[in-house]
């Protein structure tokens, strides 16, 4: 997969979590793209774009700590881009409290679009910023998970992660444990990171290779 980039210089970095390697990407003042790298479409960063992983630090932190159970809701600056429709669908995602679930179609409600499952979760599969904003925590209406662009491995355990309620129900009694393993095993390699962090290892990027700033 590849993205055309804008009239701004678009800088990228990629980071390993405990869900695999991420790329992020934006322009520099707000996050575009987060990407999931092990998944089956890795994202090609164009020749255009510059590796540099200093914008990104605000979004390295707040996952690392969403990663470790410290934090519940990401403060950055972002700019996706999609349709009105698509817009409007990602920020109501954006109001799911951390934990929680809902169905596609009661987020269809939510917008006003009742009998608007389907066009939901069409653009709930397109957000260009998962985790972020947080479209894994849109499930189908008799429970279960649906599809998600990382893999449901991944919308498990980050389900897992943030104990929802309902999240035992979602899984059969094999697919529970491991999910529960995915989980603990997220936050202590958060926990492990921040560790390494405050000793001074700090965090490895692809963008690492980029200094110095691109943009001098």
């Amino acid at each position: 997969m590849r993205m055309v980039p804008g009239s701004e210089p678009t800088y990228w970095c990629e980071t390993d979590t405990p869900v695999g390697r991420l790329l992020l990407a934006g322009d520099g003042h707000a996050l575009r793209r987060v990407h999931f790298q092990s998944g089956p479409h890795p994202m090609r960063p164009t020749p255009e774009w510059r590796a540099y992983a200093a914008p990104f630090a605000p979004a390295l932190a707040q996952l690392n700590e969403y990663f470790s159970g410290r934090r519940r809701a990401f403060r950055l600056p972002l700019a996706p881009e999609g349709t009105a429709f698509q817009l409007a669908v990602w920020e109501a995602l954006k109001a799911i409290p951390y934990g929680q679930t809902v169905s596609y179609g009661e987020l269809a409600r939510r917008l006003g679009n009742v009998g608007g499952a389907r066009a939901v979760g069409l653009a709930n599969g397109a957000n260009p910023l998962p985790i972020i904003v947080p479209c894994h925590r849109v499930i189908g209406a008799d429970g279960s998970l649906t599809g998600f662009g990382g893999g449901l491995y991944i919308k498990r355990t980050l389900l897992c992660l943030e104990g929802a309620a309902c999240v035992a129900d979602l899984f059969s009694a094999h697919e529970w444990p491991q999910a529960a393993s995915g989980a603990a095993m997220a936050r202590d390699a958060a926990v492990a990171r921040d560790a390494a962090v405050a000793r001074g290892a700090g965090a490895t990027t692809g963008a690492d290779l980029a200094d110095p700033d691109p943009r001098a």
